[in-house]
């Protein structure tokens, strides 16, 4: 039995998942939908790969997973399907899979665009079939022809040394706030000072509760980066802070 993930900007207020949903059970009707997120930002293609990177290594081998937040939908953007890491992954070629590209073996094709397709959903009619395709054993070489050149990869900025301080940034915030960094525990010791926009917080806690209702505290997060949060509350609202937002941690 397969296991197809989806995760897109699709919003779940409208018809969209559903119909991806129906596609996949048509071709596919024993496998297993499991959405990731429909809540990304929409055209946030840095959200998108944030979020895949953070959950497709969750799943066992042979999941396929449709990613589909997709600015250029209907340009001449590539479609892609690929296997990494013994998964399938089926969505643009405009820097969301740049995560599981990391360091990887991948196969790559180019998926046709049926003549039938909607030029302005082709996560229904193109990618959903090719994810479809791949949970039921489909050869990926079947799909389309091999994949010329290199697929789009996203930049980011590393942390960087400033004298006794190391500089990172905020790359995402969740739901509730929280502002996610590029700092990990190798690059922030247990005695260094965290400060953002020269407010200090302190040194890295443990979690929410080692700080009363209201107060900003930073730890080390389920997805292994320091993060900032206000217990009970929204550090990103507090702040006034975002993606880009600069974190310092002082190491003397």
């Amino acid at each position: 039995m397969a296991a197809i993930t989806l995760l897109t900007d699709f919003g779940t207020s409208d018809s969209y998942v559903a119909e991806v949903k129906g596609v996949l059970l048509g071709i596919c009707p024993d496998a297993v939908l499991v959405d990731v997120s429909h809540a990304v930002q929409p055209g946030d293609v840095r959200a998108g790969a944030y979020l895949l990177g953070r959950a497709w290594f969750r799943f066992p081998r042979g999941t396929v997973h449709l990613v589909v937040v997709d600015p250029g939908v209907g340009t001449a953007r590539a479609a892609l399907a690929l296997r990494a890491h013994g998964h399938g992954f089926v969505g643009p070629d405009n820097g969301l899979f740049t995560p599981v590209l990391r360091d990887a073996q991948v196969e790559i094709v180019t998926l046709p665009l049926p003549p039938s397709a909607s030029p302005t959903f082709q996560g229904r009619d193109l990618f959903a079939p090719a994810a479809a395709a791949l949970a039921r054993g489909t050869p990926l070489a079947a799909l389309g022809p091999p994949f010329r050149g290199m697929p789009e990869r996203l930049t980011y900025t590393e942390p960087r040394y400033e004298g006794k301080s190391i500089v990172g940034e905020i790359v995402y915030v969740d739901r509730f706030g929280t502002l996610i960094t590029n700092l990990t525990p190798e690059l922030v010791p247990p005695y260094a000072v965290l400060e953002v926009e020269g407010l200090r917080i302190g040194p890295l806690g443990r979690t929410f509760a080692d700080v009363p209702t209201g107060g900003l505290v930073a730890y080390v997060g389920s997805g292994g980066a320091v993060e900032i949060a206000v217990r009970d509350g929204s550090a990103a609202r507090r702040l006034g802070m975002g993606v880009g937002g600069r974190i310092r941690a002082r190491l003397g």
